[in-house]
């Protein structure tokens, strides 16, 4: 039986408040936003989320700040204003989610803490994303995505062999951090329909980077020894790393004895299945240098294009290694729709990756652009807490809110809409 397909999504009637800034937290709200959640982003008057200065920027606009908080509604507090306390503490009362990620401590002196959130919405889910979690030694202590690669060993892993660590080309530990945010958050949502009660979820980077390590902690239990780096291959498997073409790289990934069959195959070697040191994956991985040696003297004649080709045949996992353009580009993304374009005021035509999970039961539409710094207060204010234009003024005047507190919505919701994947 097909699923009924709508534009709403799954998270459709959520509301979240999202007191979180650059990439952690951003990123975990875009990804309930893609799936139909009202995410209000509370910012701080005057600079805002410090994503908003950061690069690459189209015409002033920052286009990082503008993937990260796509369909989202920004509305600007000034949080060391107890009135603006109080407006936020209103919100929460209208809301199922709340989401920060200061230092431990800070939202607690800021008044906006767990207790008292929970106070005023027992209801409310609230997560707390920072770099160590909210307690141990380490928990004060400032971190950002480089310094968690290195706290929790994965720069130790990357890398060549008689290289320095290297960190891993993104800031997974932001996103990992922002990704386990997004799940333990829908998760909680589910006890909280079951049972009436909120949650509190504790977020550390440095926990949910090192639940990742599935491979190096499994050698490390083994062996009692911290594993090192052995570059761009399999720890454990053999043939499964970069091999030389023609004119450039490919990968090629056998994992048990019926696959390397298919590569001495492919690469037109039978002694490679003759030979007693390539007998066992095992087997293979000591004496990788000498295996890569046999497959190289092949897969080096001939161009990357080829080797795919003769790999597919034979049913070899194995791909070039491409650049982020062409894998953007590729006809496999296209097909399944993967790539959304949002068409932003300033930045104009934006293409990114987002939520990538297909469900049956809605069709994702395209995205409303980023909001300006703000642009959302009035509406917010207005339409969640019923508050007159002369109380808006009033808090205006008091410094709780910015200057900037007309509706950026007419044009994030009317013609600048976004194509949809």
């Amino acid at each position: 039986m097909s699923a009924t397909t709508t534009a709403a999504g799954p998270l459709a009637g959520v509301r979240v408040l999202d007191l979180t800034r650059v990439l952690a937290g951003p990123y975990c709200t875009a990804l309930l936003a893609d799936l139909g959640a009202e995410v209000i982003k509370v910012e701080s008057p005057g600079a805002g989320d410090d994503a908003r200065s950061l690069g690459p920027f189209r015409d002033g606009e920052s286009v990082y700040f503008s993937i990260l908080n796509r369909d989202k509604r920004s509305v600007t507090l000034n949080l060391k204003r107890v009135e603006a306390q109080g407006v936020l503490l209103d919100l929460v009362e209208h809301a199922d989610v709340f989401i920060e990620n200061f230092r431990p401590g800070v939202a607690e002196r800021l008044g906006i803490g767990h207790e008292a959130v929970r106070a005023r919405n027992p209801r409310i889910v609230y997560a707390s994303i920072s770099g160590f979690g909210q307690s141990g030694p380490l928990s004060q202590l400032p971190a950002y995505d480089l310094v968690i690669q290195a706290a929790s060993g994965l720069m130790s892993l990357t890398g060549e062999p008689e290289g320095e660590p290297t960190k891993v080309g993104e800031s997974i530990g932001d996103l990992v951090a922002g990704l386990y945010a997004a799940f333990a958050i829908t998760t909680a949502l589910r006890t909280v329909e079951r049972t009436g009660r909120g949650d509190y979820l504790d977020v550390a980077m440095l926990d949910c980077l090192m639940s990742l390590e599935v491979t190096a902690q499994s050698q490390l239990a083994a062996t009692g020894v911290a594993p090192g780096r052995v570059g761009n291959r399999h720890p454990l498997s053999t043939p499964f790393g970069t091999y030389r073409a023609r004119d450039g790289h490919v990968v090629i990934a056998a994992a048990n004895d019926d696959v390397y069959a298919r590569v001495a195959g492919m690469v037109d070697d039978a002694s490679l299945l003759e030979d007693e040191r390539f007998a066992s994956d095992e087997s293979r991985t000591r004496h990788e240098p000498l295996l890569r040696g046999r497959i190289e003297a092949w897969t080096s004649s001939r161009s990357a294009d080829e080797i795919v080709a003769r790999a597919r045949e034979l049913g070899v996992p194995c791909s070039r290694i491409a650049n982020l353009s062409e894998a953007m580009a590729s006809e496999q993304l296209a097909a399944r729709a993967s790539v959304t374009t949002m068409d932003h005021p300033v930045v104009g035509a934006v293409s990114y990756v987002g939520q990538p999970v297909r469900f049956a039961s809605f069709e994702p539409v395209g995205p409303a652009p980023s909001p300006r710094l703000g642009g959302d207060t009035a509406d917010v204010l207005a339409s969640v807490l019923g508050r007159s234009a002369e109380e808006i003024a009033h808090l205006q005047r008091v410094g709780a809110l910015s200057e900037h507190t007309s509706s950026s919505r007419a044009v994030a919701r009317g013609e600048s809409r976004g194509n949809g994947n």
